[in-house]
């Protein structure tokens, strides 16, 4: 059976996924916009430059960061540059990666429409990808962002070498819904510890609290100034205040994942208050390219918790595996 991601004859089927998920108007990308051969990318978090590429009227605000194969992070709800935890990102990148992170159109400090269509996230993906030039990627997502990295393989996959999924839900209906207390948490303006421990980290577990204290600190301490908070009042109101069943409702996306030859990592945790590890467990036997690890004791960001370790094991899998 041919992957429907690299299969000229399944384009229509691949529209209609996207506009199913995203409820939104057909996704115009072009094939190459302003292409930039030969940009720069930094050698670790502490000297990252912000730059941009102008593509589709708007500016993408992005980050590079080591060499080496290109791995694309698209970010989690209410996420901007300068919150993912550098010890994550340099650990990538001392694995011999490339690791790109952005901000979505409209937030940070890119410019355009802003959005958390994930139809219109997957064109930032798409936009900067081709912008840079980049090729063979590994497509990456946490949250929200898993969400646009599973479209963005069932888009062009052909173009696509691994998928790495961070704490995001499967397609479908779910056998364990999100907790309320995810909603409240998350619509609370401003960044703070306390807030930060309780909606990734596991609150309940003296380790993981301080965990997410190190990781809060490295976050804060970065030099180089984040981008512009996301508006939590707004973000809030594109997602709702209380949770949904499905999240990600999609026949033809799950339908997707049963049938890709692209090799898909999900790293989770025990306790994710949002995107619970219970529902891509309830997938097992049903996804052929899926591997799952899950860190115990960890919340919605397992990767911050365990920043090493995660690098560690996304390279092992990038290295270990290839398509069919």
């Amino acid at each position: 059976m041919s992957d429907p991601a690299t299969n000229p004859d399944s384009l229509s089927r691949r529209q209609a996924l996207v506009a199913g998920v995203a409820m939104a108007a057909a996704l115009s990308l072009p094939s190459r916009a302003n292409a930039q051969s030969g940009h720069t990318t930094d050698i670790s978090s502490a000297g990252a430059s912000t730059r941009f590429v102008e593509v589709g009227g708007r500016k993408l605000a992005y980050r590079s960061v080591g060499t080496g194969k290109p791995i694309v992070l698209c970010n989690r709800f209410r996420g901007v540059l300068g919150l993912w935890d550098p010890a994550f990102i340099d650990a990538l990148a001392a694995q011999g990666f490339q690791v790109v992170t952005f901000d979505y159109s409209g937030l940070g400090l890119s410019t355009g429409e802003r959005s958390y269509n994930p139809a219109a996230m997957v064109k930032d993906a798409k936009d900067l990808v081709d912008s840079l030039g980049l090729k063979d990627v590994v497509i990456a997502g946490w949250s929200i962002g898993g969400i646009v990295a599973q479209i963005y393989l069932a888009m062009f996959g052909q173009d696509v070498s691994h998928a790495v999924l961070l704490a995001t839900t499967p397609p479908g209906k779910l056998v364990k819904q999100a907790e309320q207390l995810f909603y409240d948490a998350a619509a609370v303006p401003g960044i703070a510890l306390d807030n930060f421990t309780t909606i990734f980290f596991e609150p309940a577990d003296e380790g993981s609290r301080a965990a997410s204290k190190r990781s809060f600190d490295r976050i804060m301490a970065q030099k180089i100034a984040r981008s512009p908070d996301v508006p939590a009042d707004w973000a809030i109101s594109q997602i709702g205040t209380t949770p949904r069943n499905p999240v990600f409702p999609s026949d033809e996306m799950l339908g997707f994942l049963k049938t890709t030859k692209t090799p898909i990592l999900h790293l989770g945790a025990d306790h994710d208050i949002i995107f619970p590890i219970e529902n891509w467990y309830a997938l097992n036997g049903q996804l052929p390219t899926v591997s799952m690890i899950t860190y115990p004791r960890a919340g919605h960001g397992p990767h911050h918790q365990y920043p090493e370790a995660a690098a560690a094991q996304i390279a092992a899998f990038i290295k270990g595996t290839r398509k069919a």
